[in-house]
């Protein structure tokens, strides 16, 4: 229901769905990234799937998501929430240091959440990053 977005997204009879794809030696198609799916940080595009990849680098952690989070000045500031592997203890300084080694400084999350059950996703298995952005605050996250 809503025809201006409909058309934006039809060019020349193909739907743009606004991911992103690769295309193996055999043709299969692999869906990789969301082409939207990254935080606008003060006029910096940060991908989440760049973030994301990095913080899992570190051997603690199980899950991550990387997702926006609105600020006044810089418009987004980057925000992760992370479930840690069972036993396991990080703080949010040690996963910034961490990320300080192999990210850009823009690219570090502002805000972390560390969360005791596994991250939400859909019936596809995607984040559901709309949620929490709704459900994590930034004044909740250390």
């Amino acid at each position: 229901n809503r025809p201006e977005a409909t058309a934006e997204s039809i060019t020349d009879g193909w739907l743009h769905t606004g991911d992103v794809a690769r295309i193996d030696e055999d043709g299969f198609i692999f869906i990789v990234d969301r082409k939207k799916d990254m935080v606008l940080r003060g006029g910096e595009n940060v991908y989440c799937a760049e973030v994301e990849a990095n913080i899992f680098r570190h051997p603690s952690v199980a899950e991550a998501c990387v997702f926006g989070v609105p600020d006044p000045r810089l418009g987004e500031e980057v925000g992760a929430a992370v479930v840690l592997r069972p036993g396991e203890a990080l703080t949010p300084e040690a996963l910034r240091e961490h990320l300080a080694g192999i990210s850009a400084k823009h690219k570090i999350p502002r805000y972390v959440w560390f969360l005791d059950e596994a991250i939400p996703r859909n019936a596809s298995g995607k984040f559901l990053k709309r949620q929490l952005r709704e459900t994590l605050k930034p004044e909740a996250a250390v």
